[in-house]
C-alpha cells in the first residue's frame, strides 16, 4: 500500500452553532493545521497517489481566506466536520486530521 501525507495550514473564519452557551458562537479565525492522508495499491502513470499539490489546492482553494459557515453550505464547521468534509472531496484520502489551535485537533478516519 502506498501512502501519501500532506500538511498544511489555511486561515478560515467560522462561527458554530452549539447548544450551550460559549464564544465560539460568535464568528472568529483560525490558522487551521491540516494533515491529510491518502492511500492507493497501485500508483498512477506518474508514480504517484496523487499528486500533493493537487491535494493542497482542493482544500485551499474552498477553505482558505473563507467564512466556513458560508462554503460549507449548512455544515455546523467544526474540526470533525470539517475533517469528515475533507475525506469526502480528495482522491484517495483515508485520513485527515484537523488543529484548530495548538493542542486541539479531531481525526476523521475512513478505515475505522
Amino acid at each position: 500500500m502506498y501512502i501519501v501525507e500532506k500538511t498544511f495550514t489555511v486561515s478560515a473564519a467560522h462561527k458554530l452553532r452549539l447548544d450551550y452557551e460559549s464564544p465560539c458562537q460568535n464568528l472568529h479565525g483560525h490558522n487551521w493545521k491540516i494533515t491529510i492522508t491518502c492511500e492507493s495499491p497501485k500508483l498512477d502513470g506518474n508514480g504517484m497517489v496523487i499528486d500533493f499539490k493537487t491535494i493542497k489546492q482542493l482544500v485551499e482553494k474552498r477553505l482558505d481566506h473563507s467564512i466556513l459557515n458560508e462554503e460549507l453550505h449548512g455544515m455546523n464547521p467544526t474540526a470533525e466536520n470539517i475533517a469528515r468534509w475533507i475525506t469526502e472531496i480528495i482522491p484517495y484520502c483515508v485520513r485527515a486530521a484537523v488543529q484548530e489551535t495548538e493542542g486541539s485537533v479531531a481525526v476523521y478516519d475512513t478505515r475505522i
